[in-house]
């Protein structure tokens, strides 16, 4: 993809990040369904592992808990892991939900 997106977000490398193994569907205009495992997830965007046959600004659309659908844009890829920027920051509230329904505590679930 010639150009690829105009991203507008600083770098925003150190924001942070919560280990996940998570698979999701991002749904691309061209490819349709491409299976992608997030790794780590931040406010600002995700890393995914694995092999990935897409270029710096080709974008997605996931969806994630909590957040619903949300538009992610290719970064960075080095061929075993490739970064995504969201389209938007998502509020820090709505993180912190995501990441506890991710990542429930365990000590609360063993007392039910």
């Amino acid at each position: 993809m010639s150009g690829g997106a105009q991203l507008s977000v600083t770098d925003q490398r150190r924001a942070t990040r919560h280990p996940v193994n998570m698979p999701v569907i991002g749904e691309h205009r061209q490819l349709g369904d491409v299976m992608l495992q997030i790794i780590n997830i931040s406010a600002t965007g995700f890393m995914t592992g694995g092999a990935l046959a897409l270029g710096r600004g080709e974008r997605v659309t996931i969806r994630l808990q909590v957040i619903g659908r949300i538009e992610a844009f290719l970064v960075w890829n080095d061929g075993e892991r490739a970064g995504w920027q969201f389209e938007r920051i998502v509020r820090q509230d709505d993180f912190l939900k995501l990441i506890k329904a991710l990542q429930p505590n365990p000590r609360l679930r063993q007392s039910r």
